[in-house]
């Protein structure tokens, strides 16, 4: 498939839209989700695009919701606040939305694969947890991701949140300018892990072993770029 180098897009109408490729995290101000990797940016006006983002269908479905149909927005429709239905955060730019149920879609959840697969495990993508998700510990809702042996769940939500929290300790302190602030904190994986699996001992070391694996599958599939730097962002932070 061709990938345009240059594009015009009618939410910045007045600079063409340059594609590049980055490992400096950015903020898409399309969807208003994180990103890196591929991008359409205009280094003029410091304005992102993912690539997704640049080029939405008009119209989507969606395995989890079979009796609807997604009808792409530049913004949230109506005056309520929007919530996605994957991950559970606003919907603050780009969305995918049902006018007969109401659901919400950021594109990035929209676009997650059902199935991760690195050569040796897989990882499958579950509308609902079937267990306690390894990060947070708990069964909220929202997608997850779940290994095909059952034991190890995560939610979309908390790895995004994990990959801000990385982001932070491995950028904003560095080069203020390079990354725009981002807020979310949630405790160390390692710890978390502990926390949850006290009493275990030598399992500990396998199980966040193995949710590390896991978790990044999960950011390559949210991101949709699985390069070195993603696996650095999640071994340095499961290392704290």
């Amino acid at each position: 498939m061709k990938i345009d180098k240059e594009i015009r897009h009618p939410i910045h109408p007045q600079h063409k839209l340059k594609l590049e490729y980055t490992e400096i995290p950015f903020n898409c101000d399309g969807c208003k989700e994180a990103g890196i990797g591929l991008k359409y940016s205009c280094q003029q006006c410091e304005f992102d695009l993912h690539k997704a983002c640049a080029f939405p269908s008009p119209t989507i479905t969606h395995p989890f919701y079979n009796k609807c149909e997604f009808q792409f927005y530049y913004k949230p429709p109506g005056e309520q606040k929007r919530i996605c239905d994957a991950c559970r955060n606003d919907v603050l730019g780009f969305v995918y939305h049902c006018k007969g149920c109401g659901f919400d879609l950021h594109l990035c959840c929209a676009n997650l694969p059902q199935v991760l697969d690195d050569g040796e495990h897989n990882l499958y993508l579950c509308h609902k947890l079937s267990s306690s998700c390894h990060l947070c510990g708990g069964k909220g809702p929202g997608w997850s991701y779940r290994s095909q042996c059952k034991s190890y769940n995560l939610h979309v939500s908390c790895v995004k949140e994990l990959l801000v929290e990385s982001w932070q300790a491995m950028y904003l302190n560095a080069d203020k300018n390079k990354v725009r602030e981002m807020q979310t904190r949630i405790p160390s994986l390692k710890g978390t892990l502990k926390n949850n699996h006290v009493g275990r001992g030598g399992k500990v070391k396998k199980c966040y072993q193995m949710a590390g694996w896991a978790v990044r599958l999960t950011v390559s599939a949210i991101l949709g770029d699985p390069t070195a730097i993603i696996a650095a962002v999640v071994a340095g932070f499961m290392s704290k």
